[in-house]
């Protein structure tokens, strides 16, 4: 197994009111819907410690097919940031995210700011790492480009 890595960043202003919009990012029922190869995300609150585990569908990577599990501790600054680290406890996982958005109350709207780092283990050699890093990217600027799209379209729905 082979250690890969990707991470991207995104910000845009958002037609609808931070409390539509944070409503829309913590919401673990909604976000499968809005974002592709998304599966489902299990929420789960130990005490003060929120949980949530992404399933995602089988996707493509260089003629194989993963299907990963992670899980995330997921901390709120509502309403203005959301963080989210991989679960450390989790070392049977192959595969976690690292990030946050940000919500800045803006004239017209939301000022939404998103920095994920995703990495995962796959059964490539490290020769692979370009190619490997070039599927990835495709696969999460295709995952950013439809969720921003869904999410627009949620939160214009009313």
């Amino acid at each position: 197994m082979t250690h890969f890595s990707v991470s991207t960043t995104s910000s845009a202003t958002v037609e609808a009111d931070r409390t539509r919009v944070w409503a829309a990012l913590t919401d673990p029922d909604l976000l499968p819907r809005l974002t592709p190869y998304l599966r489902r995300i299990d929420a789960d609150t130990d005490g003060d410690v929120v949980r949530w585990t992404w399933h995602l569908v089988r996707i493509p990577v260089l003629g194989s097919m993963v299907s990963p599990s992670f899980t995330e501790v997921m901390t709120y600054d509502e309403p203005s940031r959301i963080d989210f680290e991989h679960d450390p406890r989790r070392t049977d996982e192959k595969a976690g995210v690292e990030g946050r958005y940000d919500l800045s109350e803006v004239s017209g709207g939301t000022y939404l700011e998103i920095a994920l780092g995703i990495r995962v283990e796959l059964p490539f050699p490290k020769i692979a790492k370009p190619a490997v890093h070039t599927a990835m990217r495709a696969v999460v600027a295709t995952m950013g480009a439809r969720f921003s799209r869904n999410l627009v379209r949620h939160l214009k729905a009313g």
